[in-house]
């Protein structure tokens, strides 16, 4: 788990043009506009882990454990 962390929950909700957004609050800057709610889902995760691939690649979250939990409400 990351520390403070024990989900990466993902929030989503469908804009007034019909467009739906996915966000990890958490995690400032992870947030994708998509058709459906599925799609958004989808396209949050990936953003998610390519954060998470950057703060491990950095150092950050070097020697940590990782377990990974996406949760979407």
């Amino acid at each position: 788990m990351i520390p403070g962390m024990p989900s990466i929950h993902i929030t989503t909700e469908q804009e007034t043009d019909g467009r739906w957004i996915g966000a990890v609050e958490s995690m400032p800057g992870v947030l994708a506009y998509s058709a459906t709610r599925e799609e958004a889902i989808a396209h949050t995760q990936a953003l998610a882990l390519r954060v998470l691939a950057d703060r491990i690649d950095s150092g950050e979250l070097a020697g940590s454990p990782l377990t990974l939990a996406f949760e979407a409400a």
